[in-house]
């Protein structure tokens, strides 16, 4: 096992990878910008590193710096978390050349999964299912000819995308030419992919040791978003049935295993509602932010899995042994105003009561005393609660988010609130186009 690990990272995510650091009995670094000199990740780690200035850039993004934090502290391993540098090939090849094991896939496989176009053309061979798609544009003209061949609506797509960011739908080829005239297909590699008007955003997470051993922990569904943006997340899902869950978990293996993928990782589908299809979307080669909600259903720790696996540790469970008991649901709370176009709230946190109780669990990076940087994401916690079944989980989570009081910013916690009581989420009635249909006003 490691006996220092860096974590290059900041926030709630920081402060989760140092919790399970501790628990396995391993020293943590932690990295900081003069911004987040007393924020709680630095203060959770036995040791703490500058890395610059406020700017992500010159700090969290400082590639050079970073690795020079490492290598000072003598880190014999470093966790990238999510954001900022966990799919950077680059990056964690230099990781790795320099003698500190990246807690994450290889270089190769973070590269790979990395190009939507090239991970697209890996599944072929195992006849995973995908929705009509192009190759990447080279000029407007291929863009209009390809989006005939594809068929209206399409989604333009980055090929280096993730997290929703850049993506663009046009129902027709009027739509297509306003999209095409804010970006540049020239400057940034783009393709299409057919826009399934009815879907639900359905990820199957895996977990994979070094030894060949492939495994799928359930699934999530993540279908309230709003422009593509996930807001909250719950596992299971109830738009599957058994045979529906055994099925799309042996496709996340399946993925993993054409892109001979190692620790843990999360494969997306779009389920299609007009014929109840998977189509594969994309592998996502690092812990997610909602990961909490499968630790919760499966008691698996993922964070401890994900060191273990990079210590070189073979999985100590199979498939047989992974079980789902109740559901899970996880909501994103952000320093955002939702009623003026989730405008940040960056500020001093004046006050801060932590939702508790049974079965409430509160991941943060923040306490009262401390502040909501402007510089970076703007999240203040994720509220996970678990019940024994999805209707006991939104009364949970109805207790949880009445007793959050937080005080110096504006937060999304009435969204929530708003999700939660709607009649349609309620009856589990939902898809992608959730907060456009029954929450109009938050949409624009």
């Amino acid at each position: 096992m490691f006996k220092r690990v860096l974590i290059a990272n900041r926030g709630e995510i920081a402060v989760r990878v140092i919790r399970a650091c501790q628990e396995l009995g391993i020293e943590t670094v932690a990295i900081y910008s003069d911004a987040d000199a007393d924020a709680l990740h630095v203060q959770l780690a036995d040791m703490s590193v500058r890395v610059g200035a406020e700017d992500a850039t010159d700090s969290y993004l400082n590639k050079e710096n970073v690795l020079n934090a490492a290598i000072a502290a003598e880190a014999d391993a470093i966790h990238p978390g999510y954001g900022f540098l966990s799919e950077d090939a680059d990056f964690a090849q230099s990781v790795t050349e320099a003698g500190i094991t990246w807690i994450g896939p290889n270089p190769e496989t973070i590269r790979l999964v990395g190009d939507k176009d090239a991970a697209r053309a890996s599944m072929v061979p195992s006849g995973i299912p995908m929705s009509p798609g192009s190759t990447p544009l080279t000029d407007n003209e291929d863009a209009i000819a390809k989006a005939k061949e594809v068929t209206y609506p399409v989604i333009l797509k980055p090929v280096a995308g993730g997290g929703g960011k850049g993506m663009f739908v046009a129902h027709d080829e009027t739509e297509l030419k306003k999209a095409l005239e804010i970006i540049d297909v020239k400057q940034v590699r783009y393709y299409f992919e057919h826009y399934i008007e009815r879907s639900r955003h359905i990820e199957v997470q895996i977990v994979a040791d070094n030894y060949g051993e492939v495994l799928h922990l359930g699934e999530r569904e993540c279908s309230i978003q709003r422009r593509n943006q996930k807001l909250l997340e719950e596992s299971p899902s109830v738009a599957l049935t058994p045979e529906m869950r055994e099925y799309v978990g042996q496709l996340g293996i399946k993925a993993a295993k054409s892109v001979h993928y190692s620790n843990i990782g999360t494969v997306e589908f779009l389920l299609d509602l007009s014929n109840n299809q998977f189509y594969f979307m994309e592998i996502n080669p690092r812990i997610q932010v909602e990961h909490g909600v499968t630790e919760e259903v499966t008691g698996i720790d993922l964070v401890r899995t994900q060191i273990r696996i990079a210590a070189g540790e073979p999985l100590d469970f199979t498939q047989k042994d992974v079980h789902f008991t109740g559901h899970a649901i996880e909501c994103r709370i952000n320093a955002e105003d939702p009623d003026n176009n989730f405008m940040p709230s960056p500020g001093d946190i004046s006050f801060l009561h932590e939702p508790s109780g049974p079965r409430v669990r509160f991941d943060s990076g923040v306490t009262a005393g401390l502040a909501i940087q402007p510089y970076y994401d703007s999240m203040i916690a994720k509220l996970i609660v678990h019940g024994r079944n999805r209707g006991d989980a939104i009364k949970i989570m109805n207790r949880a988010l009445s007793e959050f009081r937080i005080e110096g910013v504006k937060t999304t916690i009435s969204l929530h609130q708003h999700i939660l009581n709607d009649p349609m989420f309620c009856t589990g009635n939902i898809d992608t186009q959730f907060i456009k249909k029954r929450l109009p006003t938050y949409e624009a």
